[in-house]
Formats: structure tokens, sequence, C-alpha cells
């Protein structure tokens, strides 16, 4: 489904790579740094870096309610436990045998 929705996309990003072959230069403003390659291979690793920085925004969203996610398993796998322990208590006082009966003898005539 996934590829459903990307598919566009990377065929967009592949044919405007193909088309856009002159060379352009990129500059850092603060500094004297200089980069000069293809339109359309810039186009590409500036997509691929927008995308890593997408997934690691996406990733640390995420962090809360995987945070949450993992305390209520622990908390679900301690009820478990109590409940086995709770089941295995019933199963055993179930099986127990009862209390002997009491003979209560009556004498006639004294």
């Amino acid at each position: 489904m996934r590829w459903l929705l990307f598919l566009p996309l990377l065929i967009l990003l592949a044919v405007f790579a193909l088309s856009n072959m002159q060379e352009v230069q990129f500059r850092l403003w603060p500094f004297d740094l200089a980069w000069a390659a293809p339109l359309g291979v810039a186009a590409l690793i500036l997509s691929g870096f927008g995308f890593v920085i997408g997934a690691l925004i996406a990733w640390a969203a995420g962090l809360p309610a995987r945070r949450r996610a993992r305390r209520v398993e622990e908390a679900a796998r301690l009820v478990e436990s109590e409940l086995a322990v709770l089941k295995a208590r019933e199963a055993a006082l179930r099986d127990a045998p009862g209390p002997a009966p009491m003979r209560i003898s009556l004498r006639s005539g004294a």
C-alpha cells in the first residue's frame, strides 16, 4: 500500500534527475564551502536527506506512545501472573479434601 503512494514520487524524482544533468554549485553562506554537482543528483541527495530527517522526527514523535505501550504490556504481564496464581489457588482449594464429616452418637437411655 505504501508503494502505491511513494512510487509516483520516486518516478518523478528519477525523471527529474535524468532530465536535469547540468552542473550547479551549492554554497554554504557563512563558510567558504562550495559543492558542484549535477542538479538531478543534488535533488536526489537533498530528497534523501529530507526523508531521513522526516523519519527521525516521526520516530521521535512515537517515543511517548511506545513508552506507554511498554508500561501497559508490563502491567498486563503482572496481572496475568497474578491471575495464574489465583487460578492455581482456586484449583488447589477445589481439589483439596474437605473436612471430615462429624459423627454424633446419641445415647438413648441415660
